[in-house]
């Protein structure tokens, strides 16, 4: 589907938008209305969702086909969106909204090629449900930090998620920043002024557009440049890298966190750091919270709490 993220979802609002029908032929399948929206407001509320979520999709993924999307994709946007705890309220909106741009492609897909792609995002509704259990949810706190993270990275089964986890846990990335890197975002070594100590330099892309350079130990730094001089990129299926933290926190008998928890873990780490140098207690918060990628130093006080 090509265009801009607005003319595409309009497209997909034309295939799933339909005003006047009746109750019965949106919930009985026999029906080609079967799962239609009526409403002005609420597809307005979906396509709101869709837009945003097209946005994200170029910003972090480099993509700009909706028709490209994956559960994997779906799956990357919920957490990022989690990690300022908004309403559970909210959260069942994006669920929602995904639910319905799922149909939506199915029935785009359905009347543009012979056979079409089947589309399931049932990840959105996995997510949802975590994050009420785990109270990851503005009604409720959580915190999420690995008190043994280099002991869930041995565990890890591949290699490429152990790489994954160490620049995680050593430079704060989001998942996004490291679901796909290029050799271009290498800037180097150079002397961290906080800890004195040399390390890797690797400018990342995350929640917003927002561009940084985060900070690696040398050793994963240099396993990084090897990996992208055999394989050219460093690319994450997040569902397999999620599966593999799971399964290693299972062995270790520890609650697992997600790819998240090893962000968290950097940003406990590294306000200590932060002191040590000599910073009061809200100078490492504000230091931190600009590391991470925000602005305010409130931020990281929740990663701290």
């Amino acid at each position: 589907m090509r265009g801009s993220v607005y003319y595409q979802t309009a497209q997909l609002t034309k295939v799933i938008f339909k005003e006047g029908i009746k109750k019965e032929q949106r919930i009985n399948p026999k029906y080609p209305y079967y799962q239609c929206v009526t409403s002005y407001k609420t597809m307005e509320t979906y396509r709101s969702v869709w837009n945003n979520f097209g946005h994200y999709l170029k910003e972090h993924w480099n993509i700009k086909d909706f028709e490209q999307v994956t559960s994997e994709h779906v799956e990357a946007y919920f957490e990022y969106k989690i990690e300022y705890y908004p309403s559970k309220q909210y959260l069942e909106k994006l669920s929602s909204a995904l639910g319905k741009l799922e149909i939506a492609l199915n029935k785009f897909s359905m009347q543009k090629y012979t056979q079409g792609v089947e589309y399931n995002f049932d990840a959105r509704q996995q997510k949802l449900n975590n994050a009420r259990k785990l109270k990851h949810v503005a009604d409720g706190y959580h915190n999420r930090v690995y008190y043994m993270p280099d002991s869930i990275i041995n565990n890890l089964i591949s290699d490429k998620h152990k790489l994954a986890a160490r620049i995680q846990l050593e430079g704060g990335a989001r998942c996004e920043g490291v679901a796909f890197i290029k050799k271009n975002q290498l800037m180097g070594i150079k002397i961290d002024k906080i800890t004195n100590q040399k390390v890797g330099i690797l400018s990342t892309k995350e929640k917003g557009g927002k561009v940084g350079d985060i900070f690696l130990n040398i050793t994963t730094y240099q396993a990084l440049i090897q990996y992208l001089d055999i394989y050219g990129n460093f690319k994450l299926d997040y569902q397999k890298y999620a599966n593999d933290i799971r399964n290693a926190c299972s062995i270790l008998n520890i609650k697992t966190e997600g790819t998240h928890g090893f962000r968290w873990t950097f940003a406990q780490n590294r306000v200590r750091a932060y002191q040590e140098a000599g910073y009061s207690y809200e100078q490492s918060l504000q230091g931190v919270s600009w590391e991470m990628k925000h602005y305010r130093a409130s931020i990281t006080e929740h990663y701290c709490a």
